[in-house]
Order: structure tokens, then C-alpha cells, then sequence
């Protein structure tokens, strides 16, 4: 397994430059997305498509050319092979065919992310990509709610404004960062609490590029700003009734009730819940 850039192409290790040169094949997801870092590096060795698709199929065919003698490079289209990708079933079934494996380590946008997001590194917990449904992302927020650990998760850009909402009502006021276009030209990083980082992609919209999300541990919520009640508030105005919406947040946040209140009938009245 060979572990290949996430955006600048330079960030790949020399081990694996040799590697791939070397290699009698390279198993790839997408071969166009492959060639076009092994044509900026002047590599030259075949390519074989391996992905969800056909990995079924492909497995034995591999594993029968690696019993023969051959060396396989499995690379995925950016970062590290088997990190939410299909490969760890071909890895399971060399070790039982008796098949050497090994790793050249390298770029992996879920370490990226928990560098930049200035979030404790000590213990984190990588769940993949968040559900597509609200109902889904709520349930899975729910369910990570008493992790001891900084969260980090995939995203889609376009999904990024409703899942910080979902995420914010059931998490709370948790320190986050929304990390995006890692390691490119326009890498940002955005920084600050689940109803704030809401509320700005709420406004601006979703942002382009990869998303990675990075999600402070429980004991890290930061006491809720006006701004986060109001951002908690809109958001449960557009589903609850003002006296409803005011008790949901104000148990979420420890916030005093009638305080709450009186802010929730104050934001219904300008209409912008």
C-alpha cells in the first residue's frame, strides 16, 4: 500500500517514488486521477483498476499475480490506501494466502486535518464520512456524543451547512474546525465553535473544495456565546414553536430559560429563524 499526495503533488515520499517505479503493476481506484501524478513524476508502470466495483473480481486476479511472483502497488486517488477506501479486503485476504504486505506511509487528509485544527491530538476517533440524511447524521452524533476524543469526519461541501447544524444541536457548543483544500492553493482552515462555524455556512453557503471536519472532545464545549444561542435558536425555530425552540436550547446550553425565551420571541418577531 502506497500512500499518494491529497493535493500538492510533491508530497510524496521518495520509498514511494522507487516503489511505484519498481512495481510490475499499479492497482488503482481511478487510472486517470493515477496518471496523471505518475506522468508528473515520470513513472511508467502499468496500471490495473481496482475499486468497489470490481474488487470482488479483481481480488483473486491480484492475489494469484502476487503468488506468481509479481509486485503490486495498491494506491488509492489521495492519501493513504484502506483509510475509507475498499483495500482492507485485499490486505485480509494476502495475509491469509500468505501473501507479503506492507505500507509506505504518507499523506492522509484525517492527520492533516487534526494537525491544523488546533483540537487535542492526544485521542481522536477517524468515522469516515457523515451520513447523508439528517436523520442519519443525528443519530450517528448521538451515538459519538460520550467518545472521549476528538472527532474527524469526511464531509461533502455541499452537505457541510446542514450536518454543522445537526451536529451543533446535538453536540453542542464544541470547539471545531472545518479544514478544506489541504495541502492546495487555498487550504483553509476555519476555526471556532459548532453554532458559529453553523452559522457562517448557514450564510455563506457551502464552500468548495474537500471538507474534513474536526470535532473537539466532550468537556471541551466552550460556554455558549450570544451568537451560538442565536444560531442554536434559528436553527430550532425552523422545526419547533418559539416556547419549544427556547426550552430545547436552553437545556442544550445550560442557558437561563426566561433569557432564552425572551431571545426566541425576539428573533421570530424579525423573521429570521
Amino acid at each position: 500500500m502506497v500512500a499518494t499526495p491529497i493535493g500538492n503533488a510533491a508530497d510524496i515520499t521518495l520509498r514511494a517514488l522507487d516503489t511505484l517505479r519498481r512495481a510490475d503493476a499499479i492497482a488503482c481506484e481511478d487510472t486517470r486521477v493515477t496518471a496523471k501524478l505518475m506522468g508528473i513524476h515520470g513513472i511508467h508502470t502499468p496500471f490495473v483498476s481496482y475499486h468497489e466495483h470490481n474488487a470482488a473480481k479483481m481480488r483473486p486476479v491480484l492475489i494469484g499475480r502476487m503468488k506468481a511472483g509479481e509486485s503490486i502497488a495498491l494506491v488509492t486517488d489521495a492519501g493513504t490506501p484502506l483509510v475509507s477506501d475498499p483495500g482492507y479486503k485485499l490486505v485480509r485476504e494476502c495475509v491469509a494466502e500468505g501473501v507479503a504486505v506492507t505500507t509506505l506511509p504518507g499523506a492522509s487528509a484525517p492527520l492533516v486535518a487534526l494537525v491544523l485544527s488546533g483540537l487535542p491530538t492526544d485521542r481522536f476517533l477517524f468515522a469516515g464520512f457523515l451520513p447523508n440524511k439528517s436523520s442519519a447524521r443525528r443519530a450517528t452524533a448521538g451515538e459519538l456524543k460520550n467518545v472521549p476524543a476528538t472527532l474527524v469526519f469526511f464531509e461533502s461541501p455541499q452537505r457541510l451547512p446542514e450536518s454543522l447544524a445537526d451536529l451543533a444541536d446535538i453536540l453542542g457548543a464544541r470547539e471545531a474546525a472545518v479544514a478544506r483544500e489541504l495541502t492546495k492553493l487555498y487550504e483553509e482552515v476555519r476555526r471556532g465553535t459548532l453554532p458559529e462555524l453553523a452559522a457562517h455556512y448557514a450564510e455563506a453557503g457551502p464552500p468548495k473544495g474537500e471538507v474534513v471536519l474536526v470535532i473537539g472532545p466532550p468537556g471541551e464545549e466552550a460556554t455558549p456565546s450570544e451568537a451560538d444561542v442565536d444560531a442554536l435558536l434559528r436553527e430550532a425555530l425552523t422545526r419547533l414553536s418559539v416556547r419549544d425552540a427556547a426550552a430545547d436550547v436552553a437545556a442544550r446550553t445550560g442557558q437561563n430559560k426566561r433569557t432564552v425565551y425572551a431571545r426566541a420571541l425576539e428573533l421570530s418577531r424579525e423573521g429570521k429563524p
